[in-house]
């Protein structure tokens, strides 16, 4: 049963297993988890605090996953992708363009992988490494959203 639940968990609810783009995948599913926020009006930073309950939840399952398959850092894994989107969404505004912006932010930074998240993804083992450099890539995303909120929204 807990090995059931880290998949279910490090898939996003299998959102990580399509066969085309797995993490681009995983950022979209982190968009619906989040809609109550933007529907019912909520603080956006309530999605920080998501990101950091789901920073020790994501290490264990990625962790698990990582070692029932023996791969460093499956690509099925996208709960990472989860917690380093809802980052960035935390300082969005909370329209459709702002949410737009938040998830090209966010996928940017996780596929450019800038220093230090390159030396996250290169150097930390297991679930640590598999979540950090999403985290780091959501705290660049973090930075050109407030930056982007400020001049452009």
């Amino acid at each position: 049963m807990r090995k059931q639940i880290a998949f279910l968990l490090a898939t996003w609810f299998g959102a990580g297993l399509s066969p085309a783009a797995p993490g681009t995948m995983g950022s979209i599913a982190a968009l619906f988890f989040a809609l109550p926020v933007y529907w019912l009006e909520l603080s956006p930073l309530l999605l920080l605090g998501a990101a950091a309950l789901l920073l020790p939840i994501g290490i264990w399952a990625s962790g698990i996953y990582a070692n029932e398959t023996g791969a460093d850092d499956p690509g099925a894994v996208v709960i990472d992708e989860v917690a380093g989107q809802w980052m960035v969404l935390a300082l969005a505004p909370l329209t459709p363009l702002g949410w737009l912006a938040a998830f090209a932010l966010f996928r940017f930074f996780d596929i450019l992988k800038p220093w230090p998240v390159s030396w996250a993804d290169r150097t930390l083992d297991g679930g640590t490494g598999i979540m950090m450099d999403d985290i780091l890539a959501g705290l660049y995303g973090m930075a050109a959203m407030a930056l982007a909120t400020h001049f452009l929204f």
